[in-house]
């Protein structure tokens, strides 16, 4: 099963439109055959019993008027017409003669049934009207008939005149055996369509299934596949379109899987050549930053002409410096090696911390309460606060300010918030990204805590045992310049690597990697950070992280666990 809704109820299933489609054809099939069945046995009944009782009344009206006088006296009449009513059609007589006085006579076997008035007017036209006698017509009369509802009783009515003078005929037959009948037989042709609508809505059940069983297995490999199964592969039986689909859609998997694994190879390779060269350039880096340093403190007693080729080696030393670390930072990254090591953290003195050991005091303001503390890897902290508000210095305008909130476990604020603790808005743009305008990560070196901070973590007040513990919901801190803003066209590649924000100016201060890295330190963390522009002018970068990360950190001490575990046992 796939966990799904049954198709079979949902209208916009294909099995139930095929169920669906089956009972309208077999409907339309079914009451199409039963209405001609039962047409052409109404009219197949209708017209037996009336050729039959027509056949019969012609003859006794022959037979008992025969014997009779040109002018019967109206006993003779009756006497006729009951010997004519006894016979085996049981219908109903009534003779109209002249007698030998000129006066008419009516004889009736049933006066309440048949009368002269209650034969049809054009009934009885038809019967008086003399025809001319010739090739095509040997007769001046003729029998006619007509069939008439009588209360709820179908009849059979029919006249003649005896031909060479003689009395009138008329007769009345009930049709209500032969109504019962066509009745039982419509009753019959009705069940046996709701059968065959039955029959053919379970026959199109099993036709859907054994259709859509192929079809729900694509499907559901399909998701797999989509989920990053990658192996995930069909079984081939048959060799209709659905066995070619399922072998196309293997061939397909086949090659994706294929592909994948060449591509992640070439990732993995490409990811160990930029560890192996950032591994391997820091032994000669470390030589020649001991000579840059050398070089630096002896600046003053060197050439004027050499001093400015002296600073520009070990400013880009330096930089050269950074950049490897940035790098290794970030396959370390890559390869999700990279783990949390977690502290209480006083988010206030964290920032100040940061600040004070760039010297950026002057330059930024702070608005954070002491006292909110959270637990959090704060060498990783550090590397993210000191990266955003180095950006905002360099590529934003001044004062930058920083302030600290907290929110909510629902997102409602839930602690102290800041002056500039303000919503984005969308004005022009504001500091670079991370590539273009070249980020601050001068101080996104692993392993090099801040100033005043021992092992990364900020110095901290002594506080009584329990208090000043990290609670639920999220740390907000907000980093605001007040340049120009970010163009809208380089906000959503802030924090790609290398990315430039003008193609004029390829070459940055920084090694594009800085707003890259702090967004990793984030997302390890469980948080985020967002860029977006203010009304006013300036932008603002939002950091969120949860206020304790230690489901994180604990998740990734069970991932290494179980991973050492697994290779363990394949070391058995």
């Amino acid at each position: 099963m796939l966990g799904r809704p049954s198709g079979l109820l949902r209208w916009t299933s294909l099995r139930l439109r095929l169920v669906v489609v089956f009972a309208l054809v077999a409907l339309t099939a079914a009451v199409s055959a039963s209405g001609i069945a039962y047409w052409l046995n109404r009219n197949t009944v209708l017209d037996r019993t009336q050729n039959a009782v027509l056949k019969d009344f012609r003859k006794a009206l022959e037979d008992n008027t025969r014997s009779l006088p040109l002018h019967p006296r109206c006993a003779e009449l009756q006497d006729a017409a009951r010997q004519m009513a006894a016979g085996p059609q049981n219908y109903a007589v009534l003779l109209i003669g002249v007698d030998r006085e000129g006066k008419d006579c009516a004889a009736t076997t049933d006066k309440d049934l048949l009368t002269l008035e209650n034969v049809p007017a054009a009934l009885r036209s038809a019967v008086n009207e003399v025809r001319p006698v010739d090739e095509s017509n040997r007769y001046a009369h003729h029998l006619y008939w007509q069939r008439r509802q009588v209360g709820d009783t179908p009849y059979l009515v029919a006249g003649a005149q005896v031909i060479g003078g003689g009395p009138t005929g008329y007769m009345m037959k009930s049709l209500a055996a032969e109504r019962q009948d066509l009745t039982s037989l419509a009753w019959s042709l009705g069940i046996a369509t709701a059968l065959a609508l039955v029959g053919s809505a379970l026959l199109a059940q099993a036709a859907a299934t054994t259709v859509l069983r192929p079809v729900q297995r694509l499907g559901h490999a399909a998701r797999q596949l989509g989920e990053g199964r990658l192996d995930t592969r069909l079984r081939v039986t048959g060799t209709d379109e659905l066995a070619d689909l399922s072998r196309t859609f293997n061939r397909t998997a086949e090659r994706l899987e294929h592909r994948v694994a060449e591509l992640s190879g070439r990732e993995a390779a490409s990811r160990r050549f930029v560890a192996d060269m950032s591994h391997e350039l820091r032994t000669p880096l470390t030589a020649i930053t001991a000579v840059s340093e050398v070089l630096e403190e002896e600046a003053d007693s060197l050439d004027p002409m050499i001093a400015p080729a002296v600073q520009l080696v070990v400013s880009e030393t330096r930089r050269l410096n950074d950049l490897v670390e940035n790098l290794m930072e970030v396959t370390r990254f890559d390869a999700g090696t990279a783990r949390l090591v977690l502290d209480d953290v006083d988010v206030a003195d964290q920032v100040t911390a940061c600040i004070d050991a760039r010297a950026w005091l002057d330059a930024v303001e702070l608005d954070a309460d002491r006292g909110t503390v959270a637990r959090l890897d704060p060498r990783r902290l550090d590397v993210i606060l000191a990266n955003l508000i180095g950006n905002a210095l360099k590529h934003g305008g001044s004062p930058v300010r920083v302030s600290v909130s907290t929110e909510g476990p629902a997102g409602d604020a839930g602690g102290r918030t800041g002056s500039t603790a303000v919503s984005a808005g969308g004005g022009p743009g504001g500091a670079g990204g991370s590539g273009g305008a070249g980020g601050t990560d001068e101080a996104g070196a692993p392993g090099e805590p801040a100033a005043g901070v021992e092992g990364g973590g900020p110095e901290r007040s002594g506080k009584a045992p329990g208090e000043g513990r990290p609670g639920s919901g999220k740390l907000v801190i907000r980093v605001r310049d007040h340049g120009p803003g970010i163009p809208e066209e380089v906000l959503p590649h802030v924090f790609d690597r290398f990315y430039k924000a003008s193609a004029s100016r390829p070459r940055s201060e920084g090694s594009g990697l800085g707003l890259s890295i702090a967004l990793e330190n984030a997302h390890i963390h469980g948080g985020e950070i967002t860029a977006a522009n203010l009304p006013e002018g300036g932008a603002v970068f939002t950091l969120r992280l949860p206020m304790d990360a230690s489901p994180l950190a604990d998740g990734d001490r069970q991932d290494d666990d179980t991973a050492d575990d697994e290779d363990t046992e394949d070391g058995r």
